[in-house]
């Protein structure tokens, strides 16, 4: 059975400043390689957790059926806040333990409703890192920023 990989990252440049994300799609059968699809987008004033959480909101929100699949990321704020902290967050009505609102909630929000209607096991991998997927996500992350960064000079 073939599985499906969302490789994504976000960049930016400045924090907040033009900014970019990336998404490898990858699906595979063992070794093969059945199908890819890169994405990428960005936006002229962001930050690198928006365009982080971008990314991962692209990749579930781009897949037309519901489906099985592995986000493989670098930011540990995504993980950790897609696998742990969004709980908390919500029981609190979207406010932090300390009772203070989410920063990004729209996004967060976003994210939440888009991997509802899948499968998902997200994976943390260390950045700039020689991962050959990660790295591909991030030049894909540095290309969605490209036209946005040309703009800010």
């Amino acid at each position: 059975m073939a599985k499906l990989h969302a490789y994504t990252d976000g960049a930016c440049s400045g924090n907040p400043g033009p900014g970019g994300w990336g998404v490898l799609l990858r699906a595979t059968d063992g070794d093969t390689i059945l199908k890819e699809r890169e994405l990428s987008g960005g936006e002229a004033n962001t930050t690198n957790n928006q365009m982080e959480l971008m990314a991962a909101i692209m990749a579930l929100e781009t897949l037309e059926r519901a489906s099985t699949l592995t986000v493989v990321t670098d930011s540990a704020y995504v993980k950790n806040g897609v696998t742990g902290w969004i709980h908390g967050w919500k029981r609190n009505g979207w406010k932090t333990s300390s009772k203070k609102p989410v920063k990004n909630v729209e996004l967060w929000q976003r994210l939440d409703a888009a991997q509802a209607r899948h499968d998902v096991t997200w994976e943390w991998v260390k950045g700039h890192a020689g991962h050959p997927e990660n790295e591909k996500a991030d030049e894909l992350a540095r290309a969605g920023m490209a036209p946005f960064k040309a703009d800010a000079n």
